[in-house]
């Protein structure tokens, strides 16, 4: 995702790329922006943060393990004093934190109730920077992110193994959002999001996780997964695949477009595949 939004910011910012290693230094030098070494797993290394930046964009997930998101700890303690403080910041959470809404509607204001430790250190995250920015003054974009997707973001390994979605009666609603349409939201985020305010990511799709691979399977010419009731998937799915398939929601995404006046290139999920599947044709 850094990489799809930096040709988007390089043109109207002085950008820097926090980087761990040379390869990806030239990685993003390539695409315009200035290269900063430093690790977030590792606060030591991340001391030249301190006051280079007016706006900050936080994508990097948390760690893999745990309840707490220490990255976004020491990042916040290495952007320095008062004198030195970012004016904005855009933080990429996810649309986890809601958990399980049985396949309700989850507006912004719906109480957070993360199931996975994955999601409880998103939680923690968001937390940490709110209460970061209030107490300095920082103003704070947070955009819940449902699946994101893109030519190169499809289950077509999935599909082509065989593997089985649930039966509809389990189907639970996911979300999604193509992967270019994300990057045009940070950039909205930076120039238009309100203090403290945070926005569901997601396009207009209101689609349950087997029809979206129905969808995917339909336009590239795969066969439809086999449909399994929920008692069997206990037994032949991932402990991770299981995770996303037991939490149903409809993201409303209302405020992302009044707020941020964002208008999609992909307002759904059949949009964005089917362009993936016209330009693999082409």
């Amino acid at each position: 995702m850094g990489l799809r939004l930096l040709p988007l910011v390089v043109k109207r910012y002085r950008v820097y790329a926090l980087v761990r290693s040379e390869q990806r230094g030239a990685l993003v030098r390539a695409f315009g922006a200035i290269p900063v070494r430093g690790d977030l797993d590792l606060p030591e290394t991340l001391t030249r943060l301190e006051g280079v930046a007016d706006d900050v964009v936080h994508m990097a997930p948390p760690p893999a393990t745990g309840d707490r998101d220490d990255r976004t700890a020491h990042l916040l303690r290495a952007l320095g004093s008062r004198r030195s403080l970012p004016r904005g910041f855009v933080y990429m959470s996810t649309s986890g934190v809601y958990g399980d809404c049985a396949g309700e509607l989850a507006p912004e204001t719906r109480p957070l109730r993360p199931q996975s430790d994955r999601a409880l250190r998103r939680v923690d995250a968001e937390r940490q920077i709110r209460r970061w920015a209030m107490a300095r003054g920082v103003r704070l974009s947070v955009l819940r992110v449902p699946g994101i997707y893109a030519a190169d973001r499809l289950p077509l390994d999935r599909l082509r193994a065989g593997t089985p979605a649930l039966s509809p009666e389990s189907d639970p609603f996911t979300n999604h959002v193509h992967a270019d349409d994300l990057a045009r939201m940070v950039v909205a985020a930076l120039l238009r999001g309100a203090p403290g305010r945070t926005y569901n990511a997601s396009d207009h799709s209101q689609l349950r996780m087997g029809e979206y691979f129905d969808l995917v399977a339909d336009r590239f010419g795969l066969a439809r997964p086999p449909r399994i009731p929920l008692s069997e998937a206990l037994t032949r799915l991932s402990p991770a695949m299981l995770s996303f398939m037991q939490e149903s929601r409809r993201l409303t995404n209302q405020r992302l477009c009044r707020e941020l006046r964002f208008r999609f290139r992909h307002p759904t999920v059949e949009s964005g595949v089917s362009a993936a599947a016209a330009s693999r044709d082409l």
